[in-house]
């Protein structure tokens, strides 16, 4: 593994964060979480069409940039930095993937350039640690088990039906897909990420009932007849999340019935959890840098916080969790290029760690200031509580890889 960034991997990183700190500073991120989408349109549409952000880990036959999921991590650790709430992740980061891997050509000619150029933002409605295998076997009955809960789905009989919406109208045609069945969707999906505001909803649903019981991926339109979007209060309001209701929704199979979608769901999981580790190293990142700059400034007993030993330690032991984090990081993104699985979740784990400790050292050494609702310090430690009630704790994110690996397993042979 080579640890050098290249000269290209270099200037999107620069070029992101240049653009994030004219368009993305604190006042702007506070006003664009409080309008009814929950980001600043204008500057989805500035990433999208000034550096391609949502297609930079698309394939240039669909209109993407052709860079890998390694560029993609590195751009988000850039997003993660100013906490930028951007429908990125829902579109980019579990949609995309999963379009790619599991869509028909026709699927994928019509959705990924959309999803490229920032035309149509997307988002996975399932529960993400449990659907993503980042906590678990994502085999169990989070989808509904055959029987309850979840999101449901029946066929509906009739041909063509659900499509995705296509250019120049609100609904496909029956005779773009003529021998696609049509399927029905039922049930309900909490703490969807911009689920009140995606064009597009990619439903996790359990079909054949309980004999024949099977996941599927369906295509959902966001003005779908039945379909009932309500926003909830979240902890970080950076990362607005909806209750998704699909009362007898019509839906569109992604792919076909036969896919492997657990297989994908669980490789998206991994590769995600790379990206999300690369965005909460950027955001600890930044939280550390605010810290120090404060402590340099803040006098006490005439001398600035920064200069006693106790508080340069504490400092200390954060700069080197956060480098740990950064290295797991940059490697979980580099191995979900080169096919080495199962290292997300780890890389993931310490980073949300990082974020915690560095949060939380932030607001102590901030005094009085840090835990008010005014501070930035208080949106960081919000953020890491956020990732790890959605995407799990860094116990079970670990726990989860040991089984994975079989590692106590092996223990006990060897002993």
């Amino acid at each position: 593994m080579d640890a050098r960034f290249t000269a290209e991997q270099d200037e999107i990183r620069r070029a992101v964060r240049e653009l994030l700190r004219r368009r993305c500073g604190p006042e702007e991120s506070r006003r664009a979480v409080d309008t009814p989408a929950g980001y600043d349109p204008a500057l989805w549409t500035a990433l999208a069409e000034q550096l391609g952000l949502p297609g930079l880990a698309l394939p240039e036959k669909y209109g993407g940039v052709g860079c890998s999921v390694t560029e993609l991590a590195l751009a988000c650790e850039e997003t993660g930095r100013v906490l930028a709430p951007t429908p990125l992740l829902g579109t980019a980061v579990l949609v995309a993937p999963l379009v790619l891997a599991l869509g028909t050509e026709r699927q994928r000619a019509d959705l990924l350039p959309r999803m490229a150029s920032g035309a149509l933002t997307a988002t996975l409605a399932a529960p993400p640690g449990a659907a993503l295998g980042l906590t678990g076997d994502n085999r169990a009955e989070w989808a509904g088990g055959g029987r309850a809960g979840g999101v449901q789905a029946r066929p509906s009989g009739g041909a063509g039906g659900g499509g995705v919406a296509t250019e120049g109208t609100g609904r496909s045609r029956p005779e773009d897909q003529p021998h696609s069945p049509g399927w029905r969707l039922y049930g309900e999906v909490d703490q969807v990420l911009d689920g009140h505001s995606a064009d597009l909803l990619l439903v996790a649903a359990h079909a054949g009932g309980f004999a024949r019981s099977r996941t599927l991926l369906f295509l959902v339109p966001g003005d779908a007849p039945g379909l009932v979007r309500t926003r909830q209060r979240a902890i970080d309001a950076t990362r607005p999340q909806a209750r998704v209701q699909l009362r007898d929704v019509e839906a569109e199979l992604l792919g076909d019935d036969g896919a492997d979608v657990l297989g994908a769901l669980a490789r998206t999981g991994d590769t995600a959890a790379g990206v999300l580790a690369c965005e909460a190293v950027g955001a600890a990142d930044r939280v550390l840098e605010m810290t120090v700059e404060y402590v340099k400034q803040r006098e006490q007993f005439g001398r600035p916080v920064g200069s006693f030993q106790a508080v340069k330690h504490r400092l200390a032991d954060v700069y080197v969790q956060l480098q740990a984090a950064r290295s797991a990081a940059y490697f979980a993104a580099w191995a979900a290029v080169h096919d080495e699985r199962r290292v997300g979740g780890l890389a993931l784990a310490q980073a949300l760690e990082a974020l915690r400790t560095a949060a939380a050292e932030g607001i102590q050494l901030h005094g009085g200031i840090g835990f008010t609702w005014e501070h930035e310090a208080q949106r960081y430690f919000k953020r890491a509580t956020a990732d790890e009630l959605l995407f799990g704790p860094a116990h079970r994110l670990r726990a989860h890889a040991a089984d994975a690996a079989r590692l106590f397993e092996r223990a006990e042979v060897s002993v």
